[in-house]
């Protein structure tokens, strides 16, 4: 959950609890004030970046576990998702991204955001960005996704590349 406000951004009285339009809210006491604070989730970009091959995953210097996820950063105010995941895998690996394929979205509820989840093909030298400290390579056939976030979105990833390999074969 995201900060409440204590007091109105608008008018300035106390905010408290409330269900509006079956939703528990923040909303503001005061009676001419119409102010109400929604907590609309935060739009997210996820890449699946497939370079020489292998899928590159990634370790965030702020995280103290050593978990390697992928690429992901937030939209910028005005930007698009599709090249803000291309822009993230630049500023993060240094690579050109390209041939972007939707995978789809996912709710990420204990950050309160959307995240919307793209398989790209990227070339280039791998040049870690200040986000990153550590990245390692997995080929395709070994990565397995995890139980929330962007794992979701690798796990619908091999699913389908799985499902379209056993349609070839």
């Amino acid at each position: 959950m995201h900060m409440q406000f204590k007091y109105c951004p608008k008018c300035k009285s106390d905010m408290a609890g409330t269900v509006i339009e079956n939703e528990p809210r923040h909303a503001c006491t005061n009676d001419t004030c119409d102010f109400v604070q929604y907590e609309n989730p935060t739009p997210v970009v996820a890449a699946i970046v497939e370079h020489e091959g292998d899928i590159i995953l990634a370790h965030n210097k702020m995280w103290t576990q050593k978990f390697f996820g992928v690429i992901t950063g937030f939209l910028e105010k005005h930007e698009v998702p599709e090249p803000a995941m291309i822009r993230e895998v630049k500023e993060e690996l240094g690579l050109d991204a390209h041939s972007p394929t939707l995978i789809g979205h996912y709710q990420f509820e204990p950050m309160n955001q959307i995240i919307i989840a793209y398989h790209v093909y990227a070339e280039g030298e791998i040049v870690l960005g200040d986000e990153l400290d550590e990245y390692k390579r997995i080929p395709p056939d070994k990565l397995k996704g995890w139980p929330m976030g962007a794992g979701k979105a690798v796990t619908d990833w091999v699913n389908q590349r799985n499902a379209e390999k056993a349609a070839t074969e």
